[in-house]
């Protein structure tokens, strides 16, 4: 997929916890060893696993065949972390050739390779060789080849190519695709995505969530590093009150991707629809309220997730940056308004001490006059929106407030979402 280069990324400056980059999953070596593989078909996706011993697999003969004629890359150890250490040019297989790295995360690396079979550039993840890596990466390819299955023109989530298991590492083939949305975001400075264009965004975006929830899934890790643009190409617009020039004429700008076609990615943390799940999910910024307070989470905290995704396309700011749950919470009330008791009663063991004579602990609770400071000056989500959009704000806050609901069970279905006057009016006409 087309992301920056981690060589490239400039100063991000929005308070940041943890680096945000393409491909970050969130989970829920040793010297590395040239695993021997076989090819295995599933389907329609042609995947390499490790074999039990060379002796029981005629093409652990052909591995070492590549080893010996250099056509595969020297072995070597990984790094401290289990990364897989590579040069670019080297060989991943006799298949694919590494171009160039697009991106790293908590979970491995993202290689851009030549596929020498199909003739084509593709992504590929490489897992780091740790066990909980090497198992959410065994989740991902299982969710991928359901998806697969069902999305037959390919149009909401990532493809994947094929999948192998090499030196200890999962390896997932990807089609490659754009730049993530974040990406985007940053390389803009930040500045907000036109209306119309959050429109189409938001669409397919909700297309993907209602596709993934007929199905049982829930992603549970839905943000802008996880949306990729299908397309990398952009055209620039003048935007007077943007903080870049044109090192050519001297007029501000901004870019505006060529295409609003988007694929959904990263599938390492979704999970089928269980009881009683309750375990923290979702990065921070785009976690809800009700994982937050322990209450126990299902198809509803997408939902949240997008209404927030939402919001940082038209103001180009994370619509709660922040780093700690009470925090957050306060956070959530300056936005929404004062959160349910009833939610505030249940909440559990872990989240109780944010919950004082049933109502939120703030700002008695908060850490430091920073703190409450960050919180006092956010804006309610009207205002918000309105600094931000010219026309269909109207709609836009609506829809907005049905995906925040506090209450997970008065929040919007995907499908519900997609009937809104957001998407279904006609806004030509305005």
């Amino acid at each position: 997929m087309e992301m920056e280069r981690v060589t490239e990324l400039t100063i991000d400056r929005r308070p940041r916890k943890r680096p945000r980059l393409g491909w970050d999953a969130v989970p829920q070596a040793p010297k590395a060893q040239l695993g021997f593989f076989y090819v295995q078909e599933i389907g329609n996706v042609t995947s390499y696993a490790p074999s039990r011993t060379p002796s029981d697999n005629p093409s652990s003969l052909f591995v070492k065949s590549l080893a010996r004629n250099g056509s595969a890359a020297p072995w070597r150890g990984d790094d401290k972390d289990g990364h897989y250490v590579f040069e670019l040019g080297e060989n991943l297989t006799s298949r694919y050739k590494i171009h160039s790295k697009m991106g790293e995360g908590t979970f491995g690396q993202v290689l851009e390779c030549w596929d020498r079979e199909r003739k084509e550039m593709v992504a590929i993840k490489i897992v780091r060789g740790v066990k909980k890596y090497r198992d959410a990466a065994m989740i991902e390819v299982d969710v991928l080849q359901q998806l697969g299955k069902h999305d037959k023109g390919g149009n909401r989530c990532v493809q994947i190519r094929n999948w192998f298991d090499y030196r200890n590492h999962i390896c997932i083939v990807f089609e490659k695709l754009g730049p993530s949305l974040y990406d985007f975001l940053r390389k803009n400075n930040y500045r907000s995505f036109p209306i119309d264009l959050v429109r189409e965004i938001g669409r397919q975006l909700l297309e993907c969530v209602a596709f993934m929830h007929d199905l049982h899934l829930i992603h549970t890790d839905l943000k802008p590093e996880n949306i990729l643009l299908v397309s990398p190409e952009y055209i620039k617009v003048p935007d007077y009150k943007g903080l870049s020039k044109s090192p050519k004429d001297g007029s501000y700008y901004k870019r505006i991707p060529k295409s609003s076609a988007i694929k959904v990615i990263d599938f390492g943390s979704t999970t089928y629809e269980k009881k009683d799940q309750s375990y923290i999910v979702s990065t921070r910024h785009y976690r809800a309220p009700e994982v937050i307070l322990g209450l126990g989470w299902s198809y509803p905290c997408d939902i949240w997730s997008v209404g927030c995704i939402l919001v940082e396309l038209c103001s180009g700011e994370a619509l709660f940056q922040t780093h700690e749950n009470l925090e957050h919470l306060a956070m959530m009330e300056r936005v929404l308004g004062p959160m349910p008791q009833h939610m505030l009663k249940r909440a559990g063991r872990s989240a109780e001490k944010y919950v004082r004579r049933g109502r939120l602990d703030w700002p008695e609770g908060a850490t430091s006059r920073d703190s409450i400071k960050a919180v006092l000056k956010l804006h309610r989500l009207q205002n918000l929106i309105m600094q931000h959009v010219d026309h269909s704000a109207g709609d836009l806050i609506h829809l907005v407030q049905g995906l925040l609901r506090y209450d997970p069970s008065d929040r919007l279905l995907a499908r519900e979402a997609l009937r809104h006057p957001f998407f279904t009016r006609d806004h030509l006409r305005r």
